[in-house]
């Protein structure tokens, strides 16, 4: 199959502004509330007239640079999923061919430039890329499913880890 731009060929993204959160040295794999953290998008002086109607959303993705991110591969090991091994493209891994992060998150207000949101799974200063309305209908699949977590032996389990809801392990109930 042919393409038709080459494929070496350099995209460059200039940041718009940057996610702020507590995150210094170690992120959530997937986005979630911590009481108490403040979290938001620090948007450049020159792009705020883009976030007119922006409010009248209740949520919003967040497309962010992965700064930290530690290697690319094209092999994926769920962190919850023990042994198992998936192509980059069937997981939420970080370490991705393009370091682009992707998050949907609460909008909680607009301050001028400030975006306050819920939790995020990016480091402070990760370099904000876009932002988008999330839209109910659009943005909601009811045929969606959990891929191959699906078939996995732990899928009850390894769903708590992909909502983000706290749990015991087996390993905390010997202790």
């Amino acid at each position: 199959m042919a393409a038709d731009a080459d494929a070496s060929m350099e995209i460059i993204y200039k940041p718009i502004g940057w996610v702020r959160t507590p995150y210094k040295d170690a992120a959530p794999y997937q986005p979630r509330d911590v009481p108490g953290k403040e979290f938001y998008l620090e948007l450049f002086p020159e792009y705020v007239d883009g976030l007119d109607e922006l409010e009248s959303f209740r949520y919003i993705y967040v497309l962010f640079h992965m700064h930290k991110r530690r290697k690319e591969s094209l092999k994926a090991h769920p962190p919850w999923g023990k042994a198992k091994e998936v192509g980059v493209f069937a997981s939420r891994s970080p370490h991705r061919p393009n370091a682009i992060g992707l998050s949907i998150v609460r909008l909680i207000s607009i301050e001028g430039n400030i975006i306050n949101i819920s939790g995020i799974d990016a480091f402070d200063k990760s370099p904000l890329l876009d932002i988008k309305p999330y839209i109910a209908e659009l943005d909601s699949k009811e045929d969606a499913n959990y891929g191959w977590v699906d078939k996995y032996d732990g899928r009850d389990h390894l769903r708590l880890h992909i909502l983000g809801i706290p749990h015991k392990h087996d390993a905390d109930e010997e202790r």
